[in-house]
């Protein structure tokens, strides 16, 4: 059996707000079919340094404050510079998203998603978009409908200032930051599955190989496009047919192209 996909949702809540959206964010990862879902506050996030090196998802999570991640979560983002990224990237290719929550409805939470986004990146992880179209933006849309705020980069949650956790994130928002969890882990699933795709379709190890293809084409290292030559190529080249790919027809191999003195044509001696 294969072993479970694990998601780490690491998330810092002020006043409780964001902690309950964590929760729906982690409630739907677990939702996936063969995942585990771990809540880690920033506050704790020492006892899982190394833990976090075997998940095979992490999502961000953070209220914004002043038009950015709080304080604490930052000091977690620079913590890393030490813990993983000073070790060797050690979350490379891993999957990455992100959530946020502010009392006003726009909050300048784009801002946030956009500094988990990059916080991703210098680590070199996938990250994954909310992949949900706009919810209430029509006149008749209402609030009930998923991503109300129309966030595309992540999920954004709007809490009351005056109420408490509780009483905070409307069910809409809780059931976008589900939504996010499921699909983080559900994309960290594929993520797994692939390299064992890419050897059963046989193309393991064939990123070099080049085949020659009828009027001057040749299929070359992605194996899903076919290249036209250009007329000004001006190059001479050797090529070699090592192993078919699904789906192209095998001719004969191309063992140097050139061009006619004009620059003109393309041939195959």
């Amino acid at each position: 059996m294969q072993a479970s996909i694990k998601v780490a949702v690491i998330y810092h809540s002020g006043y409780g707000h964001t902690a309950k959206q964590a929760e729906a964010v982690a409630a739907g990862a677990a939702s996936a079919p063969n995942t585990i879902s771990t809540l880690i506050p920033v506050a704790d996030i020492d006892q899982y340094w190394a833990a976090l090196e075997s998940y095979d998802a992490i999502i961000f999570g953070a209220p914004t404050y002043m038009g950015s991640a709080s304080a604490p979560f930052k000091a977690f983002m620079d913590a890393t510079s030490g813990t993983v990224f000073a070790k060797g990237a050690v979350w490379k290719d891993k999957i990455a998203a992100g959530f946020t929550n502010s009392a006003s409805r726009s909050g300048d939470k784009l801002a946030t998603l956009q500094q988990f986004a990059i916080f991703a990146a210098q680590h070199g992880m996938h990250w994954v978009n909310l992949g949900l179209p706009p919810g209430h933006n029509s006149s008749v849309t209402t609030e009930e409908a998923l991503n109300r705020h129309t966030y595309f980069l992540g999920a954004g949650a709007q809490s009351d200032a005056d109420t408490g956790p509780d009483a905070g994130a409307t069910p809409s928002d809780l059931k976008t930051s589900a939504h996010l969890g499921r699909r983080v882990a559900t994309l960290a699933q594929r993520w797994r599955r692939a390299p064992a795709l890419r050897q059963r379709a046989g193309l393991q190890g064939t990123r070099q190989s080049h085949w020659c293809m009828p009027e001057g084409r040749v299929c070359c290292r992605l194996h899903r496009t076919t290249l036209v030559l250009p007329a000004r190529h001006g190059c001479t080249r050797r090529a070699s047919l090592t192993r078919a790919t699904p789906g192209y027809r095998i001719h004969q191999p191309l063992p140097e192209h050139r061009h006619d003195r004009n620059n003109r044509r393309h041939f195959h001696p």
